[in-house]
């Protein structure tokens, strides 16, 4: 899972040519299995080109996108954005591990083109897709949008040195994609106990917080609580 960490990169150009039944199979076989440990939803979508197909001149430039994630869960699901990210992030990475290319996506695209039950709520979704060669608007729009990465002394509040595991699970969340690459989740160590928070002032601020926790973890090992603030237990 390591590499695939360091191999991820947010990518919005795709190949037309859709991926192959068996990479449709393992994803559907993974996200159900991230259902089951998780209480959500999350659905493949062979076909949500429709969602974007308004969009093409808004934020991100998405070009042929096909097949999408759709992020979701039940609407009394406790902690459910954070969930969707905690969860979905492990997703992503083993669609990275598949040689695909994925990409966190927020509100650039149209919600009415897709149907979800009304006892849910659609978070965000994942376009999911052969990477075509980067273009160099892509490249343009990558460099705009991804600022300098945060060093671990600005994303981690500590009152002592930081033991090896902490350097190692912070290793691990800057690699960790956020909204607009705004890497608003901070650590705290601070009495020998390890939490994260975010401010929960933007819609995606609760999904990027529970992929930092994942990130965190792979690095790190050992087990986050769910919640805003919420503690870490090593191993």
């Amino acid at each position: 899972m390591r590499s695939a960490i360091e191999n991820r990169v947010s990518r919005r150009k795709f190949e037309k040519e859709p991926i192959t039944d068996q990479e449709k199979e393992k994803i559907i076989f993974l996200t159900n299995q991230l259902n089951e440990a998780s209480g959500l939803t999350m659905a493949f979508m062979e076909d949500g080109s429709g969602a974007f197909q308004k969009l093409r001149k808004s934020y991100g430039l998405f070009t042929n996108v096909r097949s999408l994630i759709l992020m979701k869960g039940k609407k009394e699901e406790k902690d459910l954005k954070e969930k969707v990210g905690y969860y979905g992030e492990d997703l992503v990475l083993a669609i990275t591990d598949l040689g695909l290319g994925t990409c966190w996506v927020g509100g650039t695209f149209d919600k009415d083109e897709l149907t979800i039950d009304s006892g849910e709520e659609l978070a965000c979704v994942v376009v999911v897709g052969k990477v075509a060669v980067p273009s160099l608007t892509e490249k343009m729009v990558r460099s705009a949008t991804h600022r300098k990465v945060k060093s671990i002394a600005e994303r981690i509040i500590s009152d002592q040195p930081l033991p090896q595991w902490v350097q190692n699970g912070m290793k691990a969340v800057l690699l960790a994609p956020s909204a607009k690459n705004t890497q608003k989740a901070i650590f705290k160590y601070e009495n020998n106990i390890l939490s994260a928070q975010i401010a929960d002032d933007y819609s995606m601020d609760l999904i990027d917080l529970g992929i930092a926790k994942k990130h965190f973890e792979i690095g790190a090992g050992g087990k986050f609580e769910f919640g805003n603030g919420r503690i870490f237990h090593l191993s």
